[in-house]
């Protein structure tokens, strides 16, 4: 009898899972198992771990509860398992994040073979390169062009059997995280993720082009937390796409994920440092009550403060209010991109290494774009344009609820509008924005002078 190990770790499926049909073809039986490394579940927010811990019993439901769920080192648990079921092959899908291929590295030091087989990307980052010099893409456009052309395979096939082996009661350590009663956030599982994909493919796929962007109705995936924990490959989604404009409008933003995942393999650095290292000089303030006031959603602009608190309620935050909070952060409130990076990490169930630090790059305009700092997102003109009826800004602010559309995104500038404590603007953006381009003008000055 040989048996071979999977290791799940943002892979938690069993449908379109290279990996997990390369262990059972390696042998008679495979033994499951998920990991907990405590050193990292301190550093995860408690609504990310409550998702991760819904998830991991979905998947234990999925393998007809044979999971092994370990609690331990990576190198001992593994070494443990190969021991006692005289294992000795680990399959595992590639991760490519710093964090990830830093474990991998010293699970393989210890003399452990990892056999690696497919990745949570549809194209593995680094694939994807300039035909000129083979360098890589520092620009969204250029690469999703070359992203195409590179093209990526079908789904992996889902496997009519599992043969796993049973795990005894002192296998079966699952977390215990419960999600917040106050906290409202999107179910988790494999099979959940095909139920949103189905929803999404008959209510809003066909216009995403055109309801994207606006905050108040349901008109983006919202697979974002299924993706980053795997239990849905992007595969899966591309292979359903077409070539009408609404269609290319969501592989463009699953590309996006593409790209980001891309930057940090080439730069992992820039989890927390910038990419344009020139901004690590900009005057930046510190951050105090300003900075409070933001991560609560008082900051006194109803879009701003809607977002904030639809994160914290959720885990989650639509993308067009994901930019207007930071480029309101860095922007108008003149600090770092790291502050709300983290604070992102703490909230969001879908937190991905790769997009949260690349994408707050992108709006605070350190990061890839051709001429990023100048853009400044005004937070009262971004809640007319994309909750023209203030129905996102009423279901998260019931300070605000009485009033109407177009009143309810500048209350300040009527009588009631701070009947029920509403606070007051802490800034004004006019101002600020001119403050900011002051600022990036003081660090384009302070370039060295080319020698003669």
């Amino acid at each position: 009898m040989t048996r071979s190990i999977i290791w799940f770790r943002r892979d938690l499926r069993i449908s379109d899972h290279p990996a997990l049909n390369a262990a059972i073809a390696a042998g008679d039986e495979i033994v499951p198992v998920f990991i907990l490394d405590p050193k990292q579940n301190t550093q995860s927010g408690g609504k990310r771990l409550a998702y991760m811990s819904q998830s991991i019993r979905e998947l234990d439901r999925a393998l007809g509860h044979s999971l092994h769920a370990m609690v331990g080192d990576q190198v001992t648990v593994l070494q443990d398992l190969m021991k006692r079921y005289d294992a000795k092959e680990v399959h595992i899908s590639e991760e490519f994040e710093p964090y990830g291929k830093a474990r991998d590295e010293r699970v393989e030091a210890s003399g452990i073979q990892l056999i690696r087989t497919g990745g949570p990307y549809a194209v593995a980052p680094g694939r994807v390169r300039k035909p000129s010099d083979g360098t890589p893409y520092r620009v969204y456009t250029p690469f999703y062009k070359a992203w195409l052309a590179h093209g990526w395979r079908d789904p992996a096939p889902t496997p009519v059997e599992i043969p796993t082996v049973t795990p005894s009661e002192s296998d079966r350590s699952f977390p215990s995280w419960e999600m917040p009663a106050d906290v409202n956030v999107t179910p988790a599982g494999e099979e959940a993720a095909f139920e949103r994909w189905a929803w999404f493919k008959e209510n809003s796929l066909d216009q995403y082009d055109e309801r994207r962007n606006f905050a108040g109705i349901d008109g983006t995936s919202k697979l974002s937390a299924h993706l980053k924990w795997g239990e849905i490959h992007p595969r899966t989604l591309l292979a359903e796409l077409n070539q009408t404009k609404a269609h290319d409008t969501y592989r463009k933003e699953l590309a996006w994920r593409e790209f980001y995942g891309d930057v940090l393999h080439h730069n992992p650095h820039t989890v927390n440092d910038y990419y344009a290292p020139q901004f690590a000089a900009m005057r930046y303030d510190k951050p105090g009550d300003k900075f409070r006031a933001w991560c609560e959603g008082k900051t006194g602009y109803p879009f701003v403060d809607a977002a904030m608190r639809q994160l914290v309620l959720e885990g989650w935050m639509h993308n067009r209010t994901r930019m207007v909070v930071a480029s309101f952060l860095v922007k108008d409130l003149h600090l770092e991109w790291q502050l709300g990076a983290d604070f992102f990490k703490e909230h969001l169930v879908d937190w991905d290494v790769a997009s949260n630090s690349h994408g707050w790059q992108w709006t605070a305009g350190t990061g890839t774009d051709a001429s990023p700092y100048y853009r400044v997102f005004n937070p009262i003109e971004q809640g007319k344009r994309f909750d023209e009826n203030g129905d996102y800004i009423r279901k998260y602010l019931p300070e605000l609820r009485h009033l109407a559309a177009p009143d309810i995104h500048e209350p300040w500038n009527v009588l009631d509008g701070y009947l029920h404590d509403y606070p007051a603007q802490i800034v004004n953006h006019a101002s600020e924005r001119i403050e900011s381009l002051v600022r990036l003008e003081e660090i384009k000055a302070r370039k060295p002078e080319k020698p003669e």
